[in-house]
C-alpha cells in the first residue's frame, strides 16, 4: 500500500486489496506491484475491469471501461425494456463491455460487437462470445455484416472523443497505455463520431436508437452531427458520474 501510495495512487488501499487477492505467491504479487507502480493501469494488471456489476476482462493495449459509460447501459436499457430479443450493435466496442452490460441488463439480444483493432477484437470475444453475441474487426459500419442493415434496434458507441492537442493533457496511464486510436477523436474530438452519426440511418431499424457518449463541452457538436445524420437527438447527462451522451432516434414506429 505504502508503494501504491508513494507511486501517486489515490485508492492505494482499495487497489493494495485487489492485487493481494489476485494471487497467492509473493513472487507473483510482486511483478503485478511492479507493473502498477510503473503506470499501468491497475485492470490491465489484473486482467478485469469492474463495469456496471461485472467482471470484464482487460487485456494490455485495450480501452479500459470506464464507470461513466454505464450511462450508455442505464439508457439502452429503458430504451428496450419492452423489446423481445432486440438486434444490439456495440460500435468502437473495445473489450466489448457495453454490449455485455447492456445484454445482462435487457434479457435476450441479438449482440454484436466491433472495433477496427485486432487486439481489441481478440479481448472483445473474451467478453462478448461467451453470452452469445459475435465480434467483428473492421472501420465502422464496414465491419458490420450486411444483414444487420436497416435492423439494429440499438448502436451503442463509444466512439474517442478527446480533441487531439488535450490527449497529452490525459492521465499517463491512459495515454501510454491505451492505444491512440481509442482516444484521438480528431481536432474537435467530434470527427469520429460525425462519421458514426452520418452512417448511423442507414443501420437502425424504423424507431431503432443511437447512442454516443461524449463530453458536456463536446454534447453540443455531438448533437449537431446526430441531427444532420437524419436522427432525432437528445442530449443525456449524469452528474453523479460525470457523464454525458448524445441519443439519436430514427423515424418510425419500433
Amino acid at each position: 500500500m505504502a508503494r501504491l501510495r508513494a507511486a501517486g495512487c489515490v485508492f492505494a488501499d482499495e487497489e493494495a486489496a485487489a492485487l493481494v487477492a489476485a494471487t497467492p505467491d509473493p513472487a507473483a504479487l510482486e511483478g503485478l506491484v511492479a507493473r502498477r507502480v510503473a503506470g499501468e493501469p491497475l485492470e490491465t494488471v489484473l486482467g478485469w475491469a469492474e463495469f456496471c456489476g461485472l467482471r470484464i476482462a482487460v487485456a494490455p493495449g485495450v480501452f479500459v471501461p470506464r464507470r461513466r459509460t454505464g450511462l450508455l447501459v442505464d439508457h439502452a436499457a429503458t430504451v428496450l425494456a419492452n423489446a423481445s430479443r432486440p438486434v444490439v450493435v456495440d460500435l468502437c466496442c473495445g473489450t466489448g463491455a457495453v454490449g455485455v452490460a447492456v445484454a445482462a441488463a435487457v434479457g435476450p439480444v441479438e449482440l454484436h460487437a466491433a472495433d477496427v483493432d485486432p487486439v481489441a477484437v481478440r479481448c472483445a470475444e473474451r467478453n462478448v462470445v461467451p453470452v452469445g453475441g459475435r465480434v467483428h474487426q473492421g472501420d465502422l459500419y464496414d465491419a458490420l455484416p450486411a444483414g444487420l442493415r436497416g435492423r439494429v434496434d440499438l448502436l451503442a458507441v463509444n466512439a474517442p472523443y478527446v480533441p487531439t492537442a488535450a490527449i497529452a493533457l490525459m492521465p499517463p496511464e491512459a495515454r501510454e497505455h491505451e492505444p491512440r486510436t481509442a482516444l484521438d477523436g480528431g481536432a474537435d474530438g467530434v470527427g469520429l463520431q460525425r462519421r458514426v452519426a452520418a452512417g448511423a440511418r442507414r443501420w437502425l431499424a424504423p424507431g431503432g436508437v443511437l447512442l454516443v457518449e461524449t463530453s458536456r463541452a463536446q454534447a453540443p457538436l455531438t448533437a449537431a452531427a446526430v441531427t444532420a445524420g437524419g436522427l432525432v437527438a437528445q442530449v443525456l447527462h449524469d452528474d453523479d458520474r460525470d457523464a454525458t451522451a448524445v441519443s439519436g432516434t430514427a423515424p418510425g414506429p419500433r
